[in-house]
């Protein structure tokens, strides 16, 4: 996947559905929900129960949604997740010879980052876009319109606090995507198997962010 094929996907989408799956039939049916909802832009994280195999499942049985993963922290796992078929690599930190082994394999890579020093030193390294995370410790929809000043060129996608009441704002403050977990997947809503509200939250989620709603 291109550079520009990325920032198509990113776009078009808006939004990450991020998943940390403590069971692989757990993580299917969130991926399934998400999917069902309208989401095409799914991310399976790397310490998920059997990572590997959700990616590869879920590229087979969701051929309308890009699977990728995240959470990666070294060059092993990155190698692992690459074999596994994910399309596009999140890592909670900066690591040049991670984003340097991704771009060599054209696999999108999105590095975690908080301060504008870790921000520019991702994107000079290579990175794809950057995951400001956990946005919300810095001030949230606040923190991102800051950083357009200088660092706007830049794009970024805010994780950690992003709702989805609050995603619209964010992308009105110039994130480029944003990334959701817990609000996205409410625990109790995991707990009982409820995929259908999980639907509708994501079916929300999609609507508010078309750019009519934006």
């Amino acid at each position: 996947m291109t550079f520009q094929d990325w920032h198509t996907l990113l776009q078009k989408f808006r939004a990450i559905a991020v998943i940390r799956a403590p069971q692989f039939e757990v993580g299917y049916a969130m991926a399934k929900a998400a999917a069902a909802g309208g989401m095409r832009l799914i991310e399976i994280t790397w310490d998920s129960d059997r990572a590997s195999a959700l990616i590869h499942t879920l590229r087979l049985q969701l051929p309308d949604c890009t699977i990728g993963t995240g959470t990666i922290l070294d060059e092993a796992q990155l190698k692992a997740a690459i074999a596994a078929g994910a399309q596009f690599l999140f890592t909670p930190h900066v690591a040049p010879s991670l984003i340097e082994r991704a771009v060599a394999q054209a696999v999108p890579i999105i590095p975690g980052a908080l301060s504008p020093t870790e921000i520019v030193s991702a994107w000079q390294a290579g990175a794809s876009s950057v995951k400001v995370f956990p946005v919300q410790a810095l001030g949230g929809v606040a923190y991102i319109q800051s950083l357009q000043g200088p660092l706007g060129q830049i794009p970024l996608i805010p994780t950690g606090g992003v709702t989805v009441e609050n995603a619209p704002a964010f992308l009105a403050a110039g994130a480029v995507a944003v990334g959701l977990s817990s609000h996205l997947f409410p625990k109790q809503a995991v707990a009982v198997g409820d995929w259908d509200a999980i639907a509708r939250q994501a079916a929300t989620l999609v609507a508010r962010l078309q750019p009519n709603n934006d």
